[in-house]
């Protein structure tokens, strides 16, 4: 399956580089979607271990698709799929490549009704997924490609204009796993660019049918988890500007108010977030969703703009000094929140698909793990892009008894 895309290529060169996971982003992931095989019992003969190892495979593979939770806003949701060439920047990790190319989901509001059911990945950005997060295990791609969603591509869309909101996803996670959070946003009034950064990520399918998989999960590039994220800054503010400049590249671009723009991130994504905000003024607020801080938040702060610190029990104050660092360096509003019972993964639609796996990862259930994310991020930005009072950033809920306020 190809996404729905208009754009003449590129030619690129594909990288095949296994993606191993040097990184808790990677680690976790693995962790989350992988299902342990059953072993054969001591001293079996290896007939019997085959044997004993082809029937757990079977076992383990899981029946339909996962289904992700409704949007809960009162738009129906469009998505269009845009190639982008940046022709004044050659790929940072791939300079045999040429000019650095991405691929992003728009989401918008649309009219109810209106396009056709729009694919969770495509069948080979699946299986490069399973191969590295689920090696063995026999999940098909074809039924973690027909994750149940609930975006319309080709829908007409909603009148109106409405803020910006970028997604970058962690290292090694495909843009497709914050399709929920993506969602959900567009559903309440939100534009929603969702970016896959190129070689940095399980496989990214292109329009020219050729996916092109990690070149730099087994060996980390020059200048480390730093580089990465502020080369994503570079691939945020360069989307920004095909979005909203003159001659922009998505044909729904009239949708966006330039005034309102707002960036949040998963893991390095969080990182990037807070580098694109240290960069690029367009961007107004920012979230980081459990991600160490390796491009460290300025010491003279991003400019009085307010930013969300969203994390896991991980990143509690005295568990991760770079979050120290970053609450310290933050010169607007700011929140720290973390969130009890919850790990890596519980950000993004990794719970769900977790779930459907046969692996549920922690004590909150995937509608649980899904639901705090969306309310948390939606409210943020419904303050500081919309100015709606937001009662529910002001301090602890009784709804919301896992999600602790810290102050350090």
């Amino acid at each position: 399956m190809k996404p729905e895309i208009t754009h003449a290529p590129r030619p690129v060169g594909r990288v095949r580089t296994g993606l191993r996971g040097r990184t808790r982003a990677s680690r976790s992931a693995a962790a989350l979607l992988g299902v342990a095989l059953a072993t054969a019992a001591c001293g079996a003969s290896p007939a019997q271990q085959v044997a004993a190892a082809r029937a757990a495979r079977s076992a383990a593979r899981p029946a339909g698709s996962p289904v992700l939770p409704p949007p809960t806003g009162p738009h129906a949701v469009g998505r269009s799929v845009l190639h982008l060439v940046d022709t004044r920047r050659p790929d940072p990790w791939v300079p045999s490549a040429g000019p650095r190319q991405l691929m992003v989901s728009m989401y918008y509001p649309a009219r109810p009704g209106t396009g056709g059911p729009a694919a969770y990945m495509t069948t080979e950005e699946a299986r490069l997924f399973l191969r590295e997060k689920a090696p063995g295990a026999g999940f098909p791609p074809e039924a973690l490609s027909a994750t149940r969603t609930y975006a319309r591509t080709g829908a007409r869309p909603a009148g109106g204009r409405f803020p910006l909101v970028l997604l970058s996803p962690g290292f090694g996670f495909p843009r497709a796993t914050l399709t929920g959070l993506a969602e959900d946003l567009a559903s309440h009034g939100y534009v929603i660019a969702l970016v896959d950064h190129t070689y940095e990520n399980s496989g990214t399918t292109f329009p020219d049918g050729r996916t092109l998989a990690c070149a730099i999960c087994d060996k980390p590039p020059a200048g480390g988890q730093p580089a990465i994220a502020r080369s994503r800054a570079g691939d945020i503010s360069f989307v920004i500007d095909r979005l909203t400049g003159h001659h922009p590249a998505w044909r729904d671009a009239h949708l966006i108010d330039s005034r309102r723009i707002g960036m949040a991130g998963h893991s390095i994504g969080g990182d990037a977030a807070a580098a694109t905000m240290a960069a690029d003024r367009r961007v107004r607020a920012g979230v980081d969703m459990d991600g160490t801080f390796y491009a460290p938040v300025p010491s003279t702060g991003l400019g009085h703009r307010p930013f969300l610190m969203f994390g896991a029990e991980h990143e509690a104050p005295g568990a991760d000094p770079t979050w120290e660092q970053a609450w310290r360096s933050l010169d607007g509003w700011k929140r720290w929140l973390t969130v009890a019972g919850s790990d890596h993964g519980t950000f993004t639609d990794m719970p769900v698909l977790s779930a459907w796996a046969g692996r549920p990862g922690t004590a909150l259930s995937p509608q649980r793990s899904e639901q705090i994310t969306r309310t948390y991020v939606g409210a943020f930005f419904g303050l500081h892009l919309e100015g709606t009072p937001q009662p529910l950033l002001e301090g602890p809920s009784s709804a919301d008894p896992e999600v602790t306020f810290q102050s350090p």
